[in-house]
């Protein structure tokens, strides 16, 4: 089977992010699972807010453009997904927008086609339950697999440690298996 090559990334640049320290968990877990993970922190990669007549004049913005090439070189996402208001953030929806503009050669939503996705998302309260349908919809209507197992994390200010792990041992393993079943379903997909 092919080594799976997955992208992991929070919708989350807040300092001392609970997501970013889930998905940090998760990549760690990825490897383990025998995948190659790139993690980035989106605040790397600023952008302005979509709007369709700034692309019009400016074109794609180079962070656009460096996190489409992203997309492009990996066969699926692992994204840890703050809840807004019963959503996901404004900073990962318009990220998902503006990685979805197509370029001249590529074919409409190409950086999504074909790939997978595992969904987890980290809050003080519920755990983000709410805010991850809504990522699995938009992903889905886009051409992306997203595996049915998910991870919530409620009560995120109280779950990790100072090492950045998982305090609870039952929620560590279900990161654990999220993960696996990511690595299993892209490495299938892409042999």
């Amino acid at each position: 089977m092919t080594q799976a090559r997955i992208l992991a990334f929070a919708g989350s640049t807040r300092k001392d992010s609970y997501n970013y320290k889930l998905v940090q968990v998760a990549a760690e877990a990825a490897r383990s699972a025998g995948a190659d993970v790139t993690l980035i922190d989106l605040k790397q990669y600023d952008l302005p807010l979509y709007n369709e007549d700034f692309e019009r004049v400016n074109g794609l913005p180079e962070n656009a453009k460096q996190l489409k090439q992203l997309f492009f070189e990996h066969h699926g996402f692992l994204i840890a997904s703050p809840e807004y208001n019963s959503s996901i953030s404004p900073l990962l929806k318009n990220v998902i927008d503006w990685v979805s503009r197509r370029a001249e050669g590529e074919t409409p939503l190409q950086a999504y086609q074909d790939k997978t996705a595992a969904l987890l998302a980290a809050a003080p309260g519920t755990g983000g339950r709410r805010g991850l349908t809504h990522l699995r919809s938009i992903l889905t209507n886009i051409g992306t697999l997203v595996i049915p197992r998910q991870f919530t994390l409620a009560h995120a200010a109280q779950a990790f440690g100072d090492d950045g792990q998982l305090l609870d041992e039952k929620q560590s393993q279900a990161v654990v298996n999220v993960c696996k079943n990511l690595v299993e379903e892209t490495s299938k997909l892409n042999s």
